[in-house]
């Protein structure tokens, strides 16, 4: 028997990373540890040396320059940005730093060097002309062994004078570092934000579908042989085991709520993890390590609904609980019996709640989101026990248990095989790996429905089978409505206009993601720019309005939108024709180029990373538009002034035609105006 604790895994992990990111971000930033010298040295008649000494103070440590390349989660690395004119100076090599202590850090976990008491670091520099001027700021933490204080930075300038660099007085100069320079070009002078309302109909929308997605979730597992049983002895127990009937009716109506708060607590701990950034949750539904965790995980599921193995909560949990609830009695104890019934059943719930939890985090609405998906499994857990006691004659229409659940399960374990299958294919796109290409994950599917067809058909059996003497209409009906759907899927195979298949948007990977060679790498065959200021170059040389599309490689919606309103034709026409397409991917897990990384410099002091595509587009959407939701989609004029207001997931082409067309009249009548 396999015993797992998967809801314990995913918390830990998620709290791990996050605590990982934050926790050297909100300190005290009154603390300053360490001061800075500079003196020059001369080598030679043209060449000089920069030396810049760190007096650091007892029981604090200064990171190394190269920090960052042993452990991209440790503290910032010490940096040296120099200004000056290449016609004047000219570096020589790169900054020296002396041997540093290489240590085990406890906060991080990996092996660290840092400078202890005082540090001198060293740039040499060949004099080109009489004159001229040097500038240097400094970038750095100081932590000790609990904390890292936010990043700070000092300045110093140079001169030149009669071929000879000295060291001037400190001035209060403005340096812009790359980080500064970069940071601040993420930030777009937008115009007209004050005329347009950001449309927040799309989250209530979602939390919707999820909380019906988490009801018939719920229906299904009360289907399954560790639930359903149970109904009809639950409901007689506090029927007939009551000393009065009301109080009975009772007993069993605040079992039912006990099942619906219990699963909806189980989604509290995720707030936590959003409360600290609500960017978090995003950044884990799309990490690929994650990602292909999910992928085993449900693979473990599926092969357990097969009947190969168990995967149940310890006994002694479950034996604990029921000790409990027999020995407290009344409304705790009532407690402790829906909590036994959540163990108990986990073999069979945890699964499905698996691909509860997965789908919630792979979507916008993060942990909001799950509460809503969470809460719609436990209520429909939960009116059965409530209603068969306000109605126990209900009990005796039930089927009897028999191998109907069996099959249930399998049925279920074929589905959790496909889905396990998303998520491999999440971490494909994001990484770029090109291992699932659209038409390789649709054979995937067809095959894993073909093998459900043949089970449902009786030409397939797992081990807790027994021999099937004759075919139930259940099973001849799912079978068929299975065999349509894989005849469905075929068209998705070829480079046909029918491969769409726009009933599964969102699910495959985009049409551009592809064993065939396609003319663009946008959605749909449209020419879509991934770089902003690409799309602005190109928006202001055709003198064209643009879409701003914030997507993502995995989500959902993004594909929706794309194939099953984008392709509507006069919306195609629209975008192709009138409006420059810029698509920025904030899940992309591309690494920028060594001189395109930064750290961005939050307005409370605090830094993030840039490291990858998706930081750096993520980073611009929730900076410019307060937002960090996918699909995005923002008008502008190449002036960057706003044409309407922004948008997200619009599943009609209507509404979405006639919101693009008014941007584009917005645009026209600025122009006629101009003119």
């Amino acid at each position: 028997m396999i015993r797992t604790y998967l809801l314990l895994v995913f918390s830990l992990l998620i709290t791990a990373q996050s605590w990982a990111q934050f926790g050297f971000e909100q300190q005290d930033n009154s603390i300053n540890p360490s001061s800075w010298e500079a003196s020059v040295v001369k080598k030679s008649d043209s060449i000089f040396t920069v030396e810049i000494t760190a007096q650091i103070d007892e029981g604090w440590h200064l990171p190394s320059q190269t920090e960052l390349k042993k452990d991209e989660n440790g503290p910032i690395p010490t940096e040296f940005n120099f200004e000056f004119d290449s016609a004047i100076l000219e570096k020589a090599g790169s900054t020296q730093e002396p041997d540093g202590i290489t240590k085990f850090d406890e906060i991080f976990k990996t092996d660290l060097t840092y400078f202890l008491d005082q540090a001198t670091f060293k740039q040499d520099f060949k004099v080109r002309a009489k004159e001229g001027s040097l500038d240097l700021e400094i970038l750095f933490m100081i932590c000790n062994d609990e904390m890292c204080l936010p990043q700070d930075q000092k300045r110093f300038s140079f001169s030149i004078e009669n071929s000879n660099l000295i060291v001037t007085e400190t001035k209060a100069i403005e340096i812009k570092s790359k980080d500064k320079v970069k940071t601040e070009a993420l930030k777009l002078d937008l115009k007209g934000e004050s005329e347009f309302q950001i449309n927040s109909e799309e989250e209530e929308d979602s939390n919707l579908s999820i909380f019906l997605l988490g009801f018939v979730g719920g229906l299904i597992a009360l289907l399954t042989p560790c639930v359903f049983p149970m109904i009809p002895l639950t409901v007689s127990f506090f029927t007939k085991g009551a000393r009065t009937k009301k109080l009975g009716l009772i007993n069993a109506i605040m079992y039912g709520v006990f099942i619906f708060l219990i699963y909806l607590l189980l989604s509290l701990p995720f707030h936590l993890i959003d409360s600290v950034n609500p960017e978090i949750l995003n950044n884990i539904s799309t990490n690929p390590i994650l990602n292909v965790v999910f992928f085993v995980i449900f693979l473990v599921f599926a092969f357990s609904f097969f009947g190969y193995y168990e995967i149940t909560l310890p006994n002694s949990w479950s034996n604990r609980l029921d000790q409990k609830a027999t020995s407290v009695g009344g409304i705790v104890g009532i407690f402790f019996m829906a909590l036994t019934l959540a163990l108990v059943s986990f073999s069979c719930t945890g699964p499905i709640l698996g691909s509860l939890l997965g789908g919630s985090l792979t979507a916008d609405g993060g942990a909001t989101m799950l509460t809503f998906g969470m809460g719609g499994f436990g209520l429909a857990l939960a009116l059965p026990f409530a209603l068969f006691a306000l109605f126990p004659n209900w009990l005796n229409s039930l089927p009897k248990s028999g191998g109907w659940l069996n099959t249930v399960k399998v049925v279920l374990g074929f589905l959790e095989l496909g889905l396990a299958f998303k998520f491999l294919s999440n971490a494909d796109l994001v990484e770029h790996w090109g291992i699932l290409k659209r038409e390789v994950f649709i054979g995937i599917w067809i095959v894993i429905g073909i093998a459900m067809v043949l089970y449902l058909f009786g030409k397939l059996k797992f081990p807790h089978d027994g021999p099937l003497q004759k075919l139930s209409k259940g099973r001849i009906f799912v079978g068929i409505i299975t065999l349509a759907f894989v005849i469905y899927l075929i068209p998705g195979l070829t480079n046909s206009s029918h491969a769409n298949l726009k009933l599964l948007s969102g699910f495959p990977p985009p049409l551009f993601y592809s064993v065939y060679e396609k003319e663009t790498e946008g959605p749909l065959g449209l020419k879509a720019y991934k770089d902003f200021d690409k799309g602005l170059e190109a928006a202001k040389a055709q003198n064209k309005p643009i879409l701003l599309d914030f997507t993502g490689w995995a989500c959902v919606n993004c594909r929706k939108m794309e194939e099953q309103v984008w392709s509507v034709p006069e919306v195609y026409d629209i975008i192709k024709n009138d409006y420059i397409l810029i698509s920025l991917y904030v899940d992309d897990k591309a690494k920028l180029d060594e001189e395109n990384r930064f750290n961005f410099e939050r307005k409370n002091g605090s830094v993030k990373k840039i490291r990858t595509i998706g930081d750096k587009w993520a980073t611009f959407q929730t900076l410019n538009f307060r937002n960090n939701s996918q699909p995005y989609y923002v008008l502008l004029s190449p002036e960057l002034k706003i044409l309407n207001e922004t948008i997200g997931y619009e599943p009609s082409s209507r509404a979405y035609l006639s919101w693009l067309n008014t941007g584009l009249e917005n645009f026209r009548n600025k122009k006629d105006r101009a003119e």
